[in-house]
């Protein structure tokens, strides 16, 4: 299984998503790819928000040594699933994914748990610690229920 998570700017969201589904994938014993990357060109080769790292940390999940990355179109063909934060999100990667795009490969993450319902997750790049623990929680809910499901 390859999956990609994906936001805006690939420095909150989206590294936190990754980082929590690669140590949940690491302790269920999957081998797995799992990446993440952003639809806006703000923070290409940055590491994450210090909150993101902050709060993961405060989790047992490193994810310092991440670095953000845009999203391209090939990346439709490369991975099984897309993950998106928001309907922006979602608007964004079918934009850039061009001829490529594969509506059955991207949804909201969200929609594990709460299924066609298209909930948002929270940006918190200007909100505060609060926010990304928050954030933190929603994701690692949402990536309880990728890797106990079906595929």
């Amino acid at each position: 299984m390859k999956i990609l998570m994906v936001c805006l700017g690939n420095i909150c969201r989206s590294p936190l998503a990754e980082g929590i589904l690669r140590d949940k994938i690491k302790k269920a014993g999957l081998d797995w790819k799992i990446d993440s990357a952003g639809t806006g060109a703000y923070h290409i080769g940055e590491a994450p928000h210090v909150l993101s790292q902050k709060v993961s940390r405060e989790n047992g999940i490193n994810i310092s040594n991440l670095k953000a990355r845009l999203f391209v179109k090939e990346d439709m063909l490369l991975f099984d699933k897309i993950y998106v934060m928001d309907a922006e999100n979602y608007n964004e990667v079918r934009r850039i994914s061009e001829e490529l795009w594969n509506e059955k490969k991207v949804d909201l993450i969200l929609n594990e748990l709460y299924p066609n319902q298209n909930r948002a997750v929270p940006d918190p790049w200007f909100g505060t610690e609060k926010d990304f623990h928050i954030v933190f929680e929603m994701l690692d809910e949402a990536c309880g229920k990728i890797v106990s499901r079906e595929w």
